[in-house]
C-alpha cells in the first residue's frame, strides 16, 4: 500500500517496545497482571494510536474522538501505557497499577476517564463497540470505533452475535483488531495460528478482513489504512506471539496472568529498550486531532406529555411501556429502543413506528443487545432494551458488567411470571427480580397498571444508571389517576383502615389479586392493608415498617416470582430487626402450562391464597 518513511516505522516500533516495557514494569511492581498479553498486541496498539487514531487527548469525552475498546480487558496495562505515552497523564502514574486508590484497575472501567466502558469479562467488547459505532453512524458523525480482541475470546458466542449485528447494520466505522497470539490461559487456543479459519469465519459474517503479521509495523499500518476505507465492518487478523520481545517468555505456555519476576523483567527490558535515537523519534509521535466536523447540537429535552388512561380501563403494563417510550422519544432525541425480536410482545414496536431512526432491532441475541445498549449509552443516548424477562437472564453477565461500567442503560422484561399462561415455564420470567436486585445501584421497578407504568418509565429515563422495569402480559385495570406520582424508592398504600389485621404487599399482577382478596375479606369483616410495592429497589422500608406495626406486626408478601431473591426477600430484608413477621407467598416449584388464573391458584399467589393466609394470621392474632 502506502510507502511509509523508514523513520516513521522505526519510531512506531520503538513506541511499541516502550509499551511492552511499561507493561512489564507495571505488572512486576504490582505483583500481578498480564504482561505477556500486552506484549503481543503492542505493535497493533502503537500503530493504531500513533498513526490512525483521531482524538483530543486532553478531552476524553470529545464527541468527535475515535473510540477504543479493549475487549481483551486483561491487557489493561497496555491501554494505560499507550494513553500515558499519548500524553494523557504522567508516565509515573503507571506505577499505581492495581492499587486501591488508583484509576488503573486490573481490568479497565470508566474510572479511567479515557475509557468508556467496563471490559474484562471476555467476549463483550465487540458488542459494546458495535453499539458505539451504530450510534455514531446514526448521528452522522465521522469517528470510528476500534476494538482490540483476543483470539481466545472468539470462542464466546456473543462475539458472533456482535459480528452478525455489525454486518447487518453496515457498520463500516467498526474495526476489530484481533490479537491472535495462540496462547490461552491454560493451554493453546482451539485454532492457534490458523488465521485462514479466522478469516473464513469473519468473512462468513459479512466482514472485510486483512490477515497480517501483527509484529510487522508496515503490515499493521497497511491494514489500518484499508480499514478506514472499508465498506463493511473490518477485522484485522494479526498473527502475534505472546510475550513478544522477551526471549524468556515469548510464545511459551504458562505465562498467562503472571508478572515477570524482577530478574526476568530486567532481562526483558534490556532486550526491548530502544536506542536513544529511536527513543527520541518515538517521543515525537502524536495522536491525530479529532475530526474536523460540526459538533452535534446540544440536547435540551422537554418534559414529555405522557399518555393518559381512564380508571378501570384494561391495559397491559407491557403495552403502556410502549406508549411511554413513544412519549419520551417525542421530546428527548436521546431515547433509543433496542429489542430482541419480540417488539410486538414488548410493544416497543410502537417506538419503531414513531421513531424508526432510533429503534434498533437486535434479533434473538440478548447478550449482544445488552452490550450494544452499553455502547449506545456511551454515546450519550438513553437506551431502553426490552425482551421477555426470562431471556434477559442469559444476558446477566453483560448486565453486571454494564453496572461496573456505570452504564446508563434501561431494561424492560415483559411476560414475567406464571401469569403469562399457556406458554409454560421456559417463557416465564421467575428469576428476574433476584437477578436485577443483585446489580449494584440498579433500580428495580414493577408497575401494576398503565398509569404507574408510564410514570415509572419516565422515572427510569431520568435515573442515571441501570434501571429494570418488569411488565406483565395480561391486561389489568387502571387503578390510579393520571396525576399520581411514582417516585423511585416509594410505594403506595392503596387500601387501609384503622382495623387492619395484616399488611399485604404485592406488585404487578399480584397487587390486583391482593385487591380482590381485600374485597372478599371485607365482606367477612376482616380488614387488611394493601401496599403496591412498585419500587422493589430501592425499597420504602419506612412505610413498610410503619404499616406492619399498625397491623399486628404482620406483612404478607405475594409475588409472581420464585421466593429466592424476589419481592418477599426484599421486604423481609427491609423490615429485619423491627419486630415484623413476614409471610411470603411465591411460586415455589417449577410451573407448568395452563390458563393464567389456573396457574395463579395452583402456585398459591392468587386472591384465594391471600385470603387463606390472612385468615390464618387473624386466627393467630385472636
Amino acid at each position: 500500500m502506502a510507502g511509509y518513511a523508514p523513520e516513521l516505522i522505526a519510531a512506531l516500533q520503538a513506541k511499541a517496545n516502550l509499551l511492552r516495557i511499561h507493561s512489564i514494569r507495571m505488572t512486576t511492581r504490582a505483583g500481578s497482571g498480564h504482561p505477556t498479553t500486552c506484549m503481543s498486541a503492542a505493535d497493533l496498539v502503537a500503530g493504531l494510536f500513533f498513526y490512525a487514531l483521531r482524538a483530543d487527548v486532553a478531552n476524553p469525552r470529545h464527541p468527535l474522538n475515535d473510540r477504543v475498546i479493549f475487549s481483551k480487558g486483561h491487557a489493561a496495562p497496555l491501554l494505560y501505557a499507550v494513553w500515558a505515552e499519548a500524553g494523557a497523564f504522567p508516565i509515573e502514574h503507571l506505577d499505581t497499577l492495581r492499587e486501591f486508590t488508583s484509576d488503573l484497575e486490573g481490568h479497565p472501567t470508566p474510572r479511567f476517564q479515557w475509557y468508556g466502558a467496563a471490559t474484562g469479562s471476555l467476549g463483550q467488547g465487540l458488542s459494546i463497540a458495535a453499539g458505539m459505532a451504530l450510534a455514531l453512524k446514526r448521528d452522522g458523525l465521522p469517528p470510528r470505533v476500534y476494538c482490540l480482541m483476543g483470539d481466545g475470546e472468539t470462542a464466546e458466542g456473543a462475539v458472533w452475535e456482535a459480528a452478525a449485528f455489525a454486518s447487518h447494520y453496515g457498520l463500516n466505522n467498526l474495526i476489530a483488531l484481533v490479537d491472535i497470539n495462540r496462547q490461552g490461559q491454560s493451554q493453546p487456543t482451539m485454532l492457534q495460528h490458523d488465521l485462514q479459519t479466522y478469516r473464513a469465519r469473519f468473512e462468513a459474517f459479512g466482514w472485510q478482513t486483512a490477515v497480517i503479521d501483527g509484529h510487522d509495523m508496515t503490515a499493521v499500518l497497511d491494514a489500518l489504512v484499508a480499514a478506514q476505507s472499508a465498506e463493511r465492518p473490518f477485522a484485522i487478523l494479526a498473527r502475534t506471539l505472546k510475550g513478544k520481545g522477551a526471549s524468556a517468555v515469548e510464545d511459551k505456555e504458562g505465562w498467562h496472568g503472571k508478572p515477570l519476576p524482577p530478574d526476568l523483567a530486567e532481562q526483558a527490558i534490556a532486550e526491548l529498550t530502544p536506542s536513544s535515537e529511536r527513543l527520541a523519534a518515538a517521543a515525537q509521535l502524536r495522536v491525530l486531532p479529532p475530526y474536523d466536523a460540526p459538533l452535534p447540537e446540544p440536547v435540551a429535552p422537554q418534559t414529555p406529555s405522557l399518555p393518559t388512561y381512564t380508571l378501570g380501563q384494561e391495559v397491559a403494563t407491557r403495552e403502556a411501556y410502549g406508549d411511554a417510550l413513544v412519549a419520551l422519544g417525542n421530546t428527548d432525541p436521546r431515547i433509543y429502543a433496542l429489542d430482541g425480536d419480540v417488539k410486538n410482545s414488548t410493544f416497543s414496536e410502537k417506538f419503531l413506528k414513531a421513531h424508526p431512526d432510533r429503534f434498533v432491532e437486535c434479533f434473538i441475541a440478548e447478550q449482544n443487545m445488552a452490550g450494544a445498549a452499553v455502547g449506545v449509552a456511551e454515546c450519550g443516548k438513553i437506551p431502553f432494551a426490552s425482551s421477555f424477562a426470562c431471556f434477559l437472564t442469559r444476558a446477566y453477565d453483560f448486565i453486571r458488567m454494564a453496572a461496573i461500567g456505570r452504564a446508563n442503560v434501561k431494561f424492560c422484561g415483559s411476560h414475567a411470571g406464571v401469569s403469562i399462561g399457556e406458554d409454560g415455564p421456559s417463557q416465564m420470567g421467575l428469576e428476574d427480580l433476584a437477578m436485577f436486585r443483585t446489580i449494584p445501584d440498579a433500580v428495580v421497578l414493577y408497575p401494576s397498571d398503565a398509569v404507574s407504568t408510564v410514570k415509572l418509565v419516565a422515572e427510569a429515563a431520568r435515573y442515571h444508571g441501570i434501571a429494570y422495569i418488569r411488565t406483565t402480559r395480561p391486561k389489568t385495570p387502571v387503578i390510579y389517576p393520571n396525576d399520581e406520582a411514582f417516585p423511585i424508592g416509594g410505594c403506595k398504600v392503596v387500601r387501609r383502615s384503622a382495623h387492619d389485621v395484616a399488611t399485604v404487599v404485592g406488585a404487578g399482577i399480584t397487587l390486583h389479586e391482593a385487591l380482590k382478596a381485600h374485597q372478599i375479606l371485607q365482606q367477612e369483616g376482616i380488614a387488611i392493608r394493601v401496599i403496591d410495592l412498585y419500587s422493589v429497589k430501592p425499597i420504602d422500608a419506612e412505610t413498610l415498617i410503619r404499616c406492619a406495626h399498625e397491623t399486628n406486626g404482620v406483612i404478607i408478601t405475594v409475588e409472581d416470582h420464585y421466593p429466592e431473591g424476589g419481592l418477599g426477600e426484599a421486604v423481609a430484608a427491609a423490615v429485619n430487626g423491627h419486630g415484623v413477621r413476614v409471610h411470603r407467598l411465591a411460586v415455589r416449584e417449577i410451573p407448568r402450562s395452563g390458563k393464567p388464573d389456573t396457574l395463579l391458584e395452583a402456585y398459591g399467589i392468587n386472591a384465594r391464597a391471600i385470603v387463606e393466609a390472612v385468615r390464618a394470621v387473624a386466627q393467630g392474632a385472636a
